[in-house]
């Protein structure tokens, strides 16, 4: 059981915002990021679904919390501060052009198979439509089963649908690692080392 929560960690790489309602708080910038990217997104559907309403503006406490605490007081503010922003601005950047990719790719091929949104949700298990525009747009990671689903009935490309960036404390992490070994011909890939 141990090994498959351990799988499930490691594949869990997209936000989850219900994840950090539930905790109550952003931890670091990176989060601070994350949640302005999806802040923005519930914006949006909040015009098509009042559903969303209630999400965006608890996001939006949140938002506000960390601001004060870490934002708040200009004299405070140093250049490792400002670099761990940009930094995790860079990269909540980046994983949001890659579902917005994974988002376009995958609504292209349903049109090339004359199948809509509700029928993809349908095949993955999924009954509620507000749920599957959810993990379409972000709001809710995809499971790694409704990703493999995708791949196989629409025939889409895995490194499309599955994130394979790391987080910087996995790349020092296996990097570490790595260099304990001493081989030289193990190593992470360049892309890998973007974030």
């Amino acid at each position: 059981m141990a090994d498959k929560q351990g799988v499930y960690h490691i594949m869990k790489t997209e936000f989850d915002i219900e994840a950090i309602l539930k905790k109550g708080r952003l931890s670091n910038e990176l989060d601070y990021e994350r949640a302005l990217v999806a802040e923005r997104k519930l914006r949006l559907l909040a015009k098509e679904d009042a559903q969303f309403t209630t999400l965006r503006h608890q996001l939006r406490e949140l938002l506000e919390t960390y601001e004060l605490g870490e934002w708040s007081d200009p004299a405070s503010i140093d250049d490792r501060q400002l670099i761990q922003s940009e930094k995790a601005e860079f990269i909540a950047d980046q994983e949001r052009q890659f579902m917005e990719t994974r988002k376009r790719t995958i609504r292209n091929r349903l049109k090339q198979f004359e199948l809509t949104q509700e029928n993809l949700g349908f095949v993955l298990g999924h009954k509620s439509k507000t749920h599957m525009s959810e993990l379409m747009n972000g709001i809710k990671p995809f499971t790694l089963k409704d990703l493999i689903i995708i791949h196989r009935l629409l025939k889409i490309e895995i490194s499309i649908l599955v994130p394979v960036f790391l987080s910087d404390s996995d790349q020092k992490r296996v990097k570490f690692a790595v260099d304990k070994l001493d081989k030289p011909k193990v190593k992470l890939a360049a892309d890998d080392l973007l974030f």
